[in-house]
């Protein structure tokens, strides 16, 4: 209950004022002229100024509201290692039994850090944030961290914080720790396949008998491609290349240094999208046909193709008097293209093209020997292909996988899927395929043929081969068995899927990473790890995933789709995670490539030294070097106290409180008022009478 005396003047303020210094010169001439009854005189005036000030008695009744001191909690991946996590629980335990016995106080524990997949690192100032939102500030008695002190949120300003008091962290880990890890110091994320990019690290340490230079081996998706020593402290650089399109895992990884807290941040993980440069395409058309454009205009309207195109409307043998000059506008540049920069190419494809003596024979010598070391040949042909002069007939035949028969089949039907195609990526869930019949317009015309090797994923009549897919050492080989495919792109009776198709079919060719046939392929989302096998097989093997520790888990897979197996892992680490089947291998990164949060594992008092020393609170550890668990006692202090020493660490005694009640008693209203009014002048009128 307090009590205390309130005005609220019945005129303003000013003139108030104005009646007291009249009443105060008034007063004073009568003192001073010794008029009789001066002083009865004053105290009349002065009960009039009272009266008018209106004095009141009030009484509040407030009640103390209780502190709130908020413990913060660090559950983050780097309080697992060297017993933090123990340590932690320790303190924890002791805490709540001390914290106990502080009067008026509420305790709010507060655990933090156990998003590890967060690229933010430790976020405990956050969590203290949001864990105190709903408190005034002059409630917060203080804040007390148990932490290992890698924090990566700390306030560089104090102020921010919201509150004036101290705070407090108590250290876990021990202050002899030995670490080394790696630092990116240039790290792209984009590279040109085929070329190499450059990449810089820096080695550092913390503890002992440390700074020797150090082993470093160097891998791209898993596989070793350079071993070196490094200087702890000094920049590095390496040139690794890029080899193929999408992701290319690089990982630099640093020697033990024994006896260190942990190994992980040993390694560092970068992922580098490989690019290609504009792919390179040669188009040769021979024979004038109907869908001659059609392979023209789909590669032109692909970004991502530089196309070459040469078309031989005149052949040769005819002979009708034209000058030689006008011809054609340029030249065909039949030795630069198939002898001289045939390899700078990522695909041929001839379209309807006959031998007609305009490329020698040795050329065509030269293009399969440019598909057995890594090119790509695409025939897309009509009766030329089993026509005398058909590219068969030349040395080409030795890479291309059916062999015509002498025959064309002219007349209508379906192009289907065959048991391969409907595994297969580059026709695997093609618009229209998921009828029998298929709903897409029908073909005319295909050349009969007898597959020789290969994969025939598109069948004609009677299972006659239409679509074959064929590797040849390290190149592919596509032959389509008609010229037909443009009746789909005309929009015949409704047309096909002949963008899907023949745009898959030509990255095929060219070795896109995602039309692989037999391919194992993981990607993370969250700590959830998806892992596809694509195979032409009946069945999947079970796929190890070895974790960042070591530790392996099985993966059953489960057929989704025709050609398509799925797995589900849930990890509980961060980091690269490799997955084999016996037959291939793939690299996965789940969370952030290098996590922030356990980068730098060393405990340490230095991040939360500058906002405990801003607010007068304290940094120490709960394990010095005896070892022994020392967990300060908890005691409450007033305003202006000192905050610390050497056993103990004091929390503010806040003195919030909230009115719950007001009493008003008004002294010059009601009688009382009248009495001292009427009592006062009645006084001064007696003493006139006098």
């Amino acid at each position: 209950m307090n009590l205390e005396v309130a005005f609220a003047p019945l005129i303003p303020l000013p003139a108030l004022i104005a009646l007291a210094v009249a009443g105060l010169v008034v007063a004073a001439l009568c003192v001073f002229g010794r008029t009789r009854g001066a002083w009865l005189r004053a105290a009349a005036i002065a009960c009039l100024l009272l009266a008018l000030a209106n004095p009141s008695f009030t009484s509040e009744d407030r009640e103390t509201l209780t502190n709130v001191l908020p413990v913060v909690i660090d559950r983050s991946g780097s309080q697992t290692l060297d017993g933090r996590k123990v340590q932690t629980d320790e303190v924890r335990k002791q805490l709540e039994s001390r914290l106990a016995g502080l009067p008026n106080t509420e305790i709010r524990w507060i655990e933090a850090g156990q998003d590890a997949a967060s690229s933010d690192g430790t976020t405990l100032f956050a969590a203290l944030r949001d864990g105190i939102a709903d408190v005034p500030p002059e409630r917060i008695a203080g804040a007390l961290f148990v932490t290992d002190g890698v924090v990566h949120d700390a306030p560089p300003d104090a102020r921010s914080l919201g509150f004036a008091a101290p705070v407090h962290a108590l250290i876990t880990g021990h202050p002899d720790e030995r670490d080394r890890r790696i630092a990116l110091t240039l790290s792209p994320r984009f590279g040109i396949v085929g070329q190499t990019q450059k990449i810089g690290f820096r080695i550092e340490e913390v503890g002992r008998d440390l700074g020797r230079p150090v082993a470093i081996v160097v891998r791209r998706d898993g596989e070793e491609i350079m071993r070196l020593q490094a200087i702890p402290g000094q920049v590095t650089t390496v040139d690794a290349p890029i080899v193929h399109a999408g992701v290319n895992f690089v990982e630099i990884e640093a020697e033990d240094a024994g006896n260190e807290i942990t190994t992980v941040n040993n390694r560092a993980v970068l992922p580098i999208d490989g690019v290609r440069e504009k792919l390179r395409v040669l188009l040769v058309s021979g024979e004038p046909h109907a869908g001659e454009r059609t392979w023209r205009n789909l590669l032109k309207a692909d970004a991502s193709v530089d196309l070459v195109h040469f078309t031989i409307l005149r052949p040769p043998e005819k002979q009708d008097g034209t000058p030689i000059n006008e011809l054609s506008l340029i030249a065909f540049p039949t030795r630069e293209l198939f002898a001289q920069k045939i390899d700078e190419f990522d695909l041929i494809i001839f379209d309807r093209y006959a031998r007609q003596g305009i490329l020698p024979i040795v050329y065509f010598d030269n293009i399969a020997r440019y598909v057995r070391n890594g090119g790509a040949v695409l025939v897309a042909g009509g009766p030329d292909y089993s026509e005398p002069g058909s590219l068969y007939e030349t040395p080409l035949a030795q890479v291309l996988p059916a062999e015509p028969m002498g025959g064309v089949v002219e007349r209508e039907f379906l192009p289907v899927l065959s048991d391969v195609g409907r595994k297969h990526p580059v026709t695997r869930g093609l618009a229209g395929s998921e009828t029998n019949p298929p709903s897409w317009a029908p073909w005319f015309r295909m050349v009969d043929s007898r597959l020789r090797e290969g994969d025939a994923v598109l069948n004609g009549p009677e299972d006659r081969p239409l679509l074959v897919l064929a590797r040849e050492d390290k190149g592919r080989v596509a032959l389509l068995l008609s010229d037909h495919a443009w009746l789909w792109a005309r929009g015949f009776d409704g047309g096909g899927p002949h963008v899907d198709l023949l745009r898959r079919l030509s990255h095929w060719l060219m070795k896109e990473p995602d039309l692989e046939e037999e391919a194992l392929r993981a990607r993370a989302t969250g700590k959830t790890v998806t892992i596809e096998r694509q195979t032409l097989k009946d069945e999947a093997q079970p796929v190890d995933v070895t974790l960042p520790s070591g530790e392996q888990r099985r993966v059953t897979l489960t057929q989704t789709e025709p050609g398509l197996w799925r797995g589900v892992l849930e990890t509980p680490e961060l980091g690269l995670h490799r997955a084999a089947d016996g037959a291939f291998t793939t690299l996965v990164n789940v969370g952030p490539p290098n996590p922030r949060e356990l980068s730098e594992a060393a405990s340490t008092e230095a991040r939360m030294k500058p906002v405990a020393d801003a607010t007068g609170g304290s940094v120490r550890r709960v394990a010095p070097e005896t070892g022994a668990l020392d967990v300060p006692r908890i005691v409450q202090i007033s305003a202006g106290a000192r905050t610390f020493g050497t056993d103990w660490i004091g929390v503010r005694q806040a003195d919030a409180s909230v009115v719950r009640g007001l009493g008003i008693l008004p002294i010059f209203s009601g009688v009382l008022g009248l009495i001292l009014l009427i009592g006062a002048f009645a006084a001064t009128w007696a003493r006139e009478g006098r």
